[in-house]
């Protein structure tokens, strides 16, 4: 058997493992632990039971367990067996087995013992799936709880090891040197011009790879998209001898195999997504042509949807990429961009955890018993918004209760190999519901048909049915394998259901209502936009249920919709639609709007006007009026306002009659005056001086009125407005009106002077002053004089302390 660098480190791992029953394994991509360790737990005897090995992929998964068979010189299924979705391999003498991810949540879920398991090994821990995160949080917990014997161990690649070791009650930590060649990195000489195509500038570099190298070629792109466009943009560009095979998750297995099996003949150029970075050995690669683009699923709490983002490489994955020329020979990697953009790559990408949809966690951790996460051992705890969203929707599709616990319903879906929301729908409307199930999972069979659903749902009935676009058959074939999978362990429904009920029975949150308008424009039960391309034969759709979203924030971009007719909606979900009375300030129209509205979630099916909406409703709906549009100010009010304002700022124990406090008490003060105001032109002409006065006690009202009085009274008996908006309060008064005044008028409890403008008999401000006596002794005398020459027939006294006020002038003559 050849040696490979994971065998140096095997000693140190069984002996950790024997005295520990865990540890965390770092071992390079290459250094073969994926195919040793199994074995040499197996060999030594340290586990009783199974060994059970968990892989991120089918493939890589299946190729673990053949490549060990191979090793033992069995068949798959003896001695080591592998079980992915839709597919086991596994006998009676079967020790190790190899399994998807998702798998062992459904093994612990069945039996918290993992009875007849001796081990668990997590591989490629450091791709942090949600299912590889969720399985070690569940299988330490029930080694802490029930099984202390069982042995658990965390392999990977590049993860620091030191948080899942703490996580791990502090676990040993063995590390593997690994063996890897030396590999020359090359970087464009230029950044690439600005609207470059992907696949044609990897084409381009992969023509001069191949044309400066020997050996296989590793392509890593970020899709099935781009694989297809690069493979096209290389026709005829290659020497004869190099044969293209394209390598990714929806391959069949055939073409898969074919991909990382050594070429037979000539040069292998493999165009890959990330499903080559780990786990799998690539037979002849010696040089990597790095795209630089990874595709990842970013989920939206927000808008409750998931979208697929491509975005650069980080750091860790162009490295697991590079070291993939060294496996097995010296070789060369080539980055599709320059070296210096390197510094503004991230370190690591993203846990799934932190960014994806995690409805089916939230099921898990409710059949669990756990709802709150916290209370289990995440090495990254989910996002509490994004948990929260989460676990709406299960209480929408009635896997939860109103209390959070999981209900009969909900441990039906989690028996179910599909999201919940395909569960549900499952579980609702039966084996008919199985073919849409497994289309929604897989790529679109039907890419540039439009939207709509029952194209592909016919195409899946009718190999040899009209279409508007040749169909992808091995999508097809694919989807109908899936379909009959899914219908065995669905139940039987007699009623007929249409595609439109079953995709509203998944898509609660997705039904669609067209908007006003001639653009196709929806807004969904949730709340959030969607739009169609305005050629979409679903365009003239009123309501359709959007199955598919590009994820955008503010209007998504339709990808997939099932028409729906609203007596279907009422079928499925009549139990959800009900009257709502809606009294509300309309920011549009200006006005309190009263309609009684019959809708199903955030749609409004039939809106009509109501016409006897209690009065304080209204008025209640009318504050939000004035919150938009700001308090309603008359002079008087203004007036009264600054009156309050002036005592508080000298420690009067008044309310707040500030702007910003009026407007946070309106509910107190003003809502008891607003009925009959429904408009914003009834409001600019409401008078709040009634409102603000009754906003004050008695006894406050009496020290406003006492302290800071509406009104100066002059020795004539006039009336005349106190202005308290200036830096002082004011008046002003004729002065004829002041003679005979000789102290000076003062206000408020500090007894601060009014500020007298004295008017001219035409009303023109002749002087101001603070201190009116020491106006009369200095000042006055001036003013007489030029006052006489302009207005001769009013009188002006010598000593105005002594003189009787007046308004009148001279008699003639």
């Amino acid at each position: 058997m050849t040696t490979l660098p994971i065998d140096d480190a095997l000693p140190g791992l069984l002996d950790a493992l024997q005295r520990a029953r865990r540890a965390v394994l770092q071992a390079p991509p290459g250094a073969g632990k994926t195919t040793r360790v199994p074995l040499a737990l197996l060999t030594a005897g340290l586990v009783q039971g199974r060994i059970v090995m968990l892989e991120p992929r089918r493939l890589a998964a299946r190729a673990a367990a053949e490549r060990m068979a191979e090793t033992l010189g069995e068949a798959v299924g003896q001695t080591v067996g592998y079980r992915i979705r839709g597919e086991t391999k596994v006998g009676k003498g079967t020790r190790i087995e190899v399994v998807t991810e998702g798998i062992l949540t459904r093994m612990i879920q069945s039996d918290p013992e993992l009875a007849g398991v001796g081990a668990v090994i997590f591989d490629e821990f450091h791709e942090r799936s949600l299912n590889a995160d969720l399985g070690l949080a569940l299988t330490w917990e029930l080694r802490e709880a029930l099984r202390d014997d069982l042995v658990v161990l965390v392999m990977s690649a590049t993860l620091d090891a030191a948080p899942v070791a703490a996580l791990m009650a502090d676990a040993p930590v063995v590390t593997s040197a690994g063996r890897s060649y030396p590999v020359e990195t090359r970087w464009l000489d230029k950044p690439l011009p600005k609207g470059a195509r992907l696949p044609d500038a990897t084409a381009d570099l992969i023509a001069e790879a191949v044309a400066e190298t020997q050996g296989g070629v590793l392509v890593f792109l970020p899709g099935e998209g781009e694989i297809r466009r690069t493979a096209a943009a290389l026709d005829g560009r290659l020497p004869p001898d190099c044969h293209i095979h394209p390598l990714y998750g929806a391959l069949p297995f055939a073409e898969q195999r074919a991909a990382i099996a050594p070429a037979p003949q000539g040069r292998k150029v493999v165009l890959a997504t990330s499903i080559a970075e780990t786990s799998l050995t690539i037979q002849d690669v010696r040089v990597v042509v790095d795209a630089g683009r990874a595709r990842r699923a970013r989920f939206d709490p927000n808008s409750g949807m998931s979208r697929l983002v491509t975005e650069r490489v980080t750091r860790a994955e162009a490295e697991q990429r590079r070291g993939r020329a060294g496996r097995v020979a010296p070789g060369t990697c080539y980055r599709l961009w320059i070296k210096g953009e390197e510094g503004a790559l991230a370190a690591f990408p993203p846990a799934e955890i932190e960014a994806g949809d995690l409805t089916g966690l939230a099921l898990e951790l409710a059949l669990w018993g756990a709802a709150d996460p916290a209370d289990m051992a995440f090495l990254t705890p989910p996002n509490p918004g994004a948990f929260a969203e989460a676990r709406a929707l299960l209480g929408q599709l009635g896997a939860l209760d109103g209390a959070g616990r999981i209900t009969d319903h909900g441990r039906a879906l989690a028996a179910l190999p599909v999201h919940p929301r395909l569960g549900h729908m499952l579980a609702v409307a039966g084996k008919q519901a199985a073919p849409l199930a497994a289309l929604v999972q897989d790529r679109d069979p039907l890419r540039g048909a439009g939207s709509d659903l029952a194209l592909r749902l016919r195409a899946l009935d009718d190999p040899r049915a009209n279409l508007p676009v040749p169909p992808d058959r091995g999508a097809l074939s694919r989807i109908r394998a899936e379909a009959r999978r899914l219908a065995a362990r669905a139940p039987d429904i007699p009623r007929p259901i249409s595609a439109g009920e079953m995709a509203a029975l998944a898509y609660p949150d997705r039904v669609g209502l067209r908007r006003k308008g001639d653009d196709p424009r929806y807004v969904l039960s949730g709340g959030k936009g969607a739009a169609l391309d305005p050629g979409d034969p679903l365009a003239g759709q009123r309501l359709l249920v959007a199955l598919d979203l590009d994820g955008d924030p503010r209007e998504a971009r339709i990808r997939l919709a099932a028409a729906l007719s609203e007596g279907e909606l009422r079928a499925v979900h009549g139990d959800a639609i009900g009257w709502h009375d809606v009294c509300a300030w309309s920011r549009r129209e200006n006005r309190v709007r009263t309609r009684r509205q019959e809708r199903f979630g955030a749609l409004v099916l039939d809106d009509r006007q109501w016409k006897d909406a209690p009065p304080d409703a209204v008025a209640t709906a009318m504050l939000d009026g004035v919150r938009a549009l700001g308090l309603s100010w008359s002079d008087a009010a203004r007036r009264f306002q600054a009156r309050v304002e002036m005592l508080r700022a000298e420690g009067a124990d008044l309310p707040d009659f500030s702007d910003d406090g009026l407007m946070g008490r309106l509910d107190d003060w003003l809502l008891p005056h607003l009925n009959g105001v429904k408009t914003a032109e009834e409001w600019r002409r409401f008078d709040m001086l009634p409102a603000l006065r009754a906003a004050l006690d008695w006894d406050e009202q009496q020290i406003v009125d006492r302290l800071a009085p509406a009104h100066f009274e002059t020795p004539l008996g006039s009336k005349v407005p106190i202005d308290y908006s200036g830096e002082a309060p004011g008046i002003e008064v004729r002065l004829q009106e002041m003679f005979g005044v000789t102290v000076h008028p003062v206000i408020g409890p500090k007894r601060l002077p009014l500020r007298i403008t004295l008017l001219s008999p035409a009303r023109r401000p002749v002087q101001v002053t603070m201190d009116l006596p020491g106006f009369w002794a200095n000042s006055y005398a001036d003013v007489r004089k030029d006052m006489r020459g302009r207005y001769p027939r009013h009188p002006w006294p010598e000593d105005p302390t002594q003189a009787a006020p007046t308004r009148r002038a001279k008699p003639r003559g």
